[in-house]
């Protein structure tokens, strides 16, 4: 860790609040850019964003200096998006219960789109959410697939499938 890091490490654990904005404008990018690619939005990103701020402000006292405040930070991200991913796919468990076979409602990120010529980041969010979660944990976050079995609360085989699932999705998806 660096001694410019160190120091605001120990200013945010003393409650120093400049030293905290200086944490996010130093983290915030990155955090963010998690946080929608594991929300699947950008609008659901930047509500978790503020979320995993507000957790880290609360938290702070807690960082023991053991890895980098940044990787402190992630960790907290990771985990509070995972905990996001979670709640809403048991939101969407009791929504879907209650729409009793209405098989029209289809959510907003996955209808097509064909108008729109597609980027990564939009073919990403159009991804079903296991995929996209599976995905972004592997592929772009470098998590092995036992570690992305473990936080999704799948077999490692599941977490391959839906990696080789994404994969062949977002091909498709950029190819259109």
């Amino acid at each position: 860790m660096s001694p410019a890091d160190e120091d605001v490490a120990r200013r945010c654990r003393a409650g120093d609040v400049d030293a905290f904005e200086i944490l996010y404008g130093r983290q915030a990018a990155r955090i963010y850019t998690l946080a929608c690619r594991m929300a699947g939005s950008l609008e659901d990103g930047e509500d978790l964003l503020q979320e995993i701020f507000l957790q880290a402000y609360r938290k702070i006292g807690t960082y023991k200096g053991d890895a980098t405040i940044g990787t402190w930070l992630y960790r907290l991200a990771l985990n509070h998006c995972l905990d996001y991913v979670r709640s809403r796919a048991a939101r969407m468990k009791t929504l879907t219960d209650t729409l009793d076979g209405d098989h029209s409602y289809q959510p907003l990120a996955r209808r097509e789109t064909p108008d729109i010529r597609l980027d990564l980041e939009r073919a990403i969010e159009r991804l079903p959410d296991g995929c996209r979660e599976a995905f972004v944990l592997h592929d772009i976050e470098g998590l092995d697939h036992k570690e992305v079995g473990k936080l999704l609360g799948v077999a490692e085989g599941t977490s391959k499938s839906q990696v080789f699932k994404a994969r062949a999705k977002l091909r498709a998806f950029l190819r259109e």
